[in-house]
């Protein structure tokens, strides 16, 4: 619940005791925010009373008559205006000369709304619900936009870390094959530190890949062609994709037999979320060890499932994945390069269909991702920039 200020000021106390009593009980609910907010009143007779209580209690919104004694309502609007307060306040023009030329004085000095005497309660809340609501939205568009400025900060700060360090890497290959050739004392370590170079510069150009493809999705310009796709066979050459790989660490890749399972679907997205989760379950696992495919449809989802025999995680490191940059970093992961994009990528085009991810991992025995799509909601694309 939202609690909002209120300052009336007027010069007639009878004015200012009826506000205050039409607004005592006062609750709204604000359907933009999701929230009820309610009022909280305090009076000024005068001008320069109002411009001290502003700058002490910091009300939201100022109820201003037009006439007062001393300075007028305009020139309590002059003075805002010129000196703004440090908390912003919305300001309604109240007078018993409604003039255009009031009206058009008021808001050129900073008023947001203008209110004819005499008023009813019901005219009286009407005016402080609209007020009320323009306040809450502009405070939160400020608060999204700082959150916005917040997560862009962030985001180039692990990018920057993401890339420093192999980049950092190959440079330092190269200074040595530039500025010590004499240390580089045969071919083998010649093409082990070529090698190695080659890997870091894979690993930046997946990286790379990576963030245009979410940069994509969340911008909402992803391109997509919805058609029927056979799930058997993406799985077979994500299956195939990943076996040399599987091969030279001895681990077995099966894929269970599969039912026909055609969806409606972008295809290059479900090869992204099988390639990925495949890539993942054999860098992740031990040599001679196992992964297991599964595809099955129950309660008119698409499951797909890939399990291994790997490192496994505890329960607060699963708690952390599908979120971007993410990489489980501990003994047995010190040597396994990736983007830690991958997961947050295959989350994201779930949501496209309706799924979700989630995974089952015991340390030391390995783990289970499951992916769920709908294929109901891979139609369901006006705001991905569908063709």
């Amino acid at each position: 619940m939202e609690k909002l200020r209120i300052l009336v000021t007027d010069d007639e106390p009878g004015m200012r005791m009826a506000v205050v009593r039409s607004l005592r009980d006062f609750r709204l609910h604000l359907e933009v925010i999701g929230e009820d907010v309610v009022f909280e009143t305090d009076n000024a007779g005068s001008g320069e009373e109002a411009l001290e209580k502003i700058n002490r209690m910091a009300p939201d919104i100022l109820l201003l008559d037009h006439k007062l004694p001393g300075i007028s309502g305009l020139d309590v609007l002059e003075r805002l205006s010129s000196q703004p307060p440090k908390t912003p306040v919305l300001t309604v023009m109240i007078t018993a000369y409604a003039s255009l030329e009031t009206a058009v004085s008021a808001i050129k000095k900073g008023a947001f709304d203008f209110l004819a005497k005499p008023f009813t309660p019901a005219e009286l809340k009407a005016t402080v619900s609209k007020t009320a609501e323009n306040l809450m939205v502009s405070r939160q568009a400020r608060r999204l936009a700082l959150e916005k400025r917040q997560l862009r900060f962030q985001f180039i700060s692990v990018l920057a870390h993401e890339l420093k360090s192999p980049l950092n890497a190959v440079e330092g290959y190269l200074r040595i094959m530039q500025d010590q050739p004499e240390a580089v004392k045969s071919k083998e370590m010649l093409d082990g530190m070529i090698g190695r170079c080659l890997t870091r510069t894979e690993q930046m150009r997946k990286l790379i890949v990576d963030l245009l493809e979410i940069t994509r999705i969340e911008s909402g310009q992803k391109r997509r062609d919805l058609t029927g796709v056979n799930i058997e066979e993406i799985a077979r050459r994500a299956v195939e994709t990943a076996l040399p790989e599987a091969m030279q660490r001895q681990i077995t890749l099966e894929l269970k037999p599969v039912p026909q399972v055609s969806l409606q679907a972008d295809r290059e997205e479900i090869e992204i979320i099988l390639n990925n989760l495949i890539s993942n379950a054999v860098k992740y696992n031990r040599d001679g060890g196992k992964v297991l495919v599964a595809i099955s449809v129950s309660d008119g989802k698409v499951r797909i499932s890939v399990s291994d025999t790997g490192i496994g995680m505890t329960a607060e490191e699963t708690a952390m994945l599908f979120n971007e940059f993410v990489r489980i970093k501990n003994e047995k992961t010190r040597g396994i390069l990736g983007s830690g994009l991958g997961l947050s990528i295959i989350r994201k085009l779930a949501a496209f269909y309706g799924g979700e991810c989630s995974v089952q991992s015991t340390p030391g025995q390995g783990s289970t991702f499951t992916v769920s799509l709908d294929p109901s909601s891979g139609m369901e694309s006006k705001d991905n920039g569908t063709k």
